[in-house]
């Protein structure tokens, strides 16, 4: 980091401030997320970390790497907003503020000379773990994340938190215990060609309206989950096809084009449907978990839930799936900029 870029920022230079704290912004959101789980929520904790770290620069004396300090900001910021969704009517769980993370945002991270530690930033990220997350209280969620994400020493995490070394070990022990509970998958693999071959398959079968070709994707044990809609979770391949073949647009599969993109480190697909002038609209995403060649789970988020997320995974639909939309009442192909 330059001094004089450091100097400058105090000073008041705002574009010196952007110069210092870009490289930072991506680890930044993504650590909201990992806080937040909601793509959405880490958006706004980002602009109040922006705002606070711009506010109290002259606080930073440069005896840890800026980020270290960005991160305590973006900590307490996501913290508050943990505090404030409690607070709120209706609030049920934080399982309910679930949304996928687009995998392009990933890609703007640093990459990991370290194999190791690109392995750990796949799980950490991956949506089984971040749902997981959401089930601890804010204080072991935060300890967890910036002791065995970020390798931060307990000491460290201690003054963050206004706590003692003692009471972080045992927060991060409690921590652990829930998440090996909720993870008894072990270690996830990388995104690989089996899962891009499944994915490509499963948008096939789904535009051909073809149900016996999907059943063929699915494990016997597939669940179907739609967070934070109520009582939309199917267990079971013959439940999830059911739904397939009744729910959305009617079990006329072929009316709602799928575009493949990827979330979470994991397969994923966009969903567009028809609005009232008759265009492709954005419906919702699909993330996938893909194991041994089949389709474990697979967890869905209706536009309604995350309106923001389509500008972010970078996809659109085919104009020729448009076209045949309007000609046909189904559009059956897709492409996407991810």
């Amino acid at each position: 980091m330059s001094e004089s870029l450091l100097v400058a920022a105090r000073s008041g230079d705002g574009a010196a401030f952007r110069e210092l704290v870009e490289p930072h912004r991506a680890a930044l959101h993504l650590h909201c997320y990992r806080m937040l789980g909601s793509y959405h929520d880490a958006e706004e904790a980002m602009q109040e970390v922006l705002l606070r770290a711009w506010r109290h620069l002259d606080g930073y004396r440069g005896q840890a790497p800026l980020l270290h300090w960005l991160y305590r900001i973006a900590t307490t910021s996501s913290l508050k907003i943990i505090e404030a969704r409690a607070r709120r009517p209706g609030t049920i769980a934080e399982i309910d503020y679930l949304e996928p993370y687009p995998d392009r945002l990933l890609d703007a991270l640093p990459a990991d000379s370290d194999p190791a530690a690109a392995v750990e930033r796949r799980e950490s990220v991956s949506l089984a773990f971040i749902a997981a997350l959401q089930l601890l209280p804010a204080t072991q969620r935060a300890v967890v994340i910036l002791r065995d994400v970020l390798a931060w020493r307990a000491e460290e995490v201690a003054v963050l938190l206004e706590s003692t070394v003692p009471a972080v070990n045992s927060a991060l022990q409690r921590a652990r215990s829930t998440l090996r509970d909720a993870l008894p998958g072990g270690r996830r693999r990388p995104l690989d060609a089996e899962d891009r071959r499944v994915l490509a398959r499963f948008v096939d079968a789904w535009h051909r309206r073809d149900i016996s070709g999907l059943a063929a994707l699915l494990r016997e044990d597939v669940e179907l989950r739609m967070p934070p809609e109520e009582g939309l979770e199917f267990r079971g391949r013959a439940a999830v096809l059911e739904f397939f073949a009744t729910v959305p647009a009617d079990g006329a599969l072929d009316r709602i084009p799928l575009v493949p993109t990827r979330a979470n480190g994991q397969p994923a697909v966009a969903a567009y449907m028809a609005d009232d002038t008759g265009e492709l609209a954005y419906y919702g995403v699909m993330v996938f978990a893909v194991e041994g060649g089949r389709i474990a789970t697979i967890t869905g988020f209706p536009a309604q839930w995350s309106p923001r997320l389509e500008a972010a995974l970078g996809v659109r639909p085919d104009p020729q799936a448009t076209a045949r939309h309007h000609g046909s009442g189904a559009g059956t192909s897709s492409t996407s900029r991810s």
